[in-house]
């Protein structure tokens, strides 16, 4: 279990971010506009099932209803949008598979913003990485189990060092599992942000000449994930965020403004749930 200790509460509780009832489906849309993530409802999640029968195994106690397993997995999804992401991730493992994506996007988010040890960050983003190797191999077709495993892998290799990740060879997965990602879902709009900041991220640590021979690393390539990220979901403030961190890992001191700006937008947006919520408030760290 991901759950070994207590996980800290959501400090910015807002009523705006309760999906009780119907608008969770009624504005999923626009909730996972970023993640192209289907709304669970019944059919789905039996269709994940149909396609390997080893997904039912790992649903613990499963006696075959679809709709409590389908209410069980947007009861994860109405948690981890208001916030509470330990249980959002308790929810999600307790569907098995089909609740993998939603417990390894709690986990991720919970262990990158509000974790405050180093060592537990590190090890929720394994755990959810590896959750999400599983994923794909029981759900081959599922856009986030990619990204998942990407997400992860990439915020545990910015922890122990870019540099460390790459001789450790998660450059290389995190690039492929986005790359899939955005096989599967063209307008996935975090996995084209994630894309461009691997790029920015790798030309940062060995330069543009190695970054592009060795890991195909290119500035003009970031760019145009962060660019696509921003038409796809212009009102996205992680996208505006990494695409300013991006610019400054690329281009240094010569584009400080570019990034500053791009912060102000992104702390200017309006959090229509918990993770943008904290999207926000990283960026107005960043201006302070």
């Amino acid at each position: 279990m991901a759950k070994k200790y207590d996980w800290a509460v959501f400090p910015y509780q807002d009523e705006a971010f309760d999906y009780a009832g119907n608008a969770l489906e009624d504005c999923w849309p626009r909730l996972h506009l970023g993640d192209c993530e289907p709304w669970p409802t019944a059919a789905y999640v039996e269709r994940l099932c149909a396609d390997n029968a080893e997904v039912v195994a790992t649903i613990p106690g499963f006696d075959g209803d679809f709709h409590a397993l389908a209410a069980r997995i947007q009861d994860a999804w109405r948690a981890y949008h208001g916030g509470d992401f330990a249980r959002a991730c308790k929810l999600g493992l307790s569907a098995g598979a089909p609740g993998y994506n939603v417990a390894n996007k709690a986990t991720g988010i919970y262990a990158h913003y509000l974790e405050e040890s180093e060592a537990r960050s590190l090890k929720l983003f394994c755990e959810a990485a590896d959750r999400a190797e599983q994923a794909i191999r029981l759900m081959p077709h599922s856009c986030n189990a990619y990204y998942q495993r990407a997400f992860n892998l990439g915020r545990y290799s910015q922890g122990i060092s870019i540099a460390k990740a790459l001789t450790q060879g998660h450059g290389g997965k995190i690039k492929s599992s986005l790359e899939h990602t955005l096989r599967l879902a063209p307008d996935h709009a975090e996995a084209h942000t994630a894309l461009g900041m691997f790029h920015a991220e790798v030309i940062s640590q060995v330069g543009a000449m190695v970054a592009g021979v060795t890991y195909g690393a290119k500035k003009n390539t970031a760019l145009k994930h962060f660019e696509k990220a921003l038409r796809i979901h212009p009102e996205s403030a992680i996208a505006k965020m990494e695409y300013g961190n991006g610019i400054l890992a690329m281009f240094g001191d010569k584009r400080t403004d570019d990034a500053t700006a791009l912060y102000q937008q992104a702390a200017d947006c309006a959090p229509i749930d918990a993770m943008e919520c904290l999207d926000i408030e990283q960026a107005k760290a960043e201006l302070e």
